[in-house]
């Protein structure tokens, strides 16, 4: 079941890259790399630290590697682009296990 996705808006935050982009990996076992279903393009996580109104978050955010620029480093201020957010759920091993994940289409360094 597809659950529905929800846009975030940022554009009253101040976004910082926390964590620089890694592989995201759709079996860590076998090293696969995780791929955009619709475009094919291979997907990166970063961690972006969002402050909007007195309230800072980290969250772990879902890129296509086309989607920014190469040497994207912590402490470095950027824009989101078409930043959602998904519930997810699923069941291992007779676990529920529950979340929401983050995904945008692009992440921009500030001039």
């Amino acid at each position: 079941m597809l659950m529905p996705s929800f846009k975030i808006d940022t554009s009253t935050a101040v976004v910082f890259v926390a964590t620089a982009p890694t592989p995201k990996l759709a079996n860590a076992k076998t090293g696969e790399r995780a791929m955009d279903r619709e475009t094919g393009a291979a997907l990166s996580t970063v961690g972006l630290l969002v402050s909007d109104d007195g309230e800072g978050n980290l969250y772990q955010v879902t890129v296509p590697e086309n989607g920014y620029p190469e040497g994207l480093a912590p402490g470095m201020p950027v824009k989101v682009v078409g930043l959602k957010a998904r519930d997810w759920e699923n069941e291992f091993n007779g676990q529920k296990r529950h979340g929401i994940s983050f995904r945008a289409v692009a992440i921009t360094p500030v001039a």
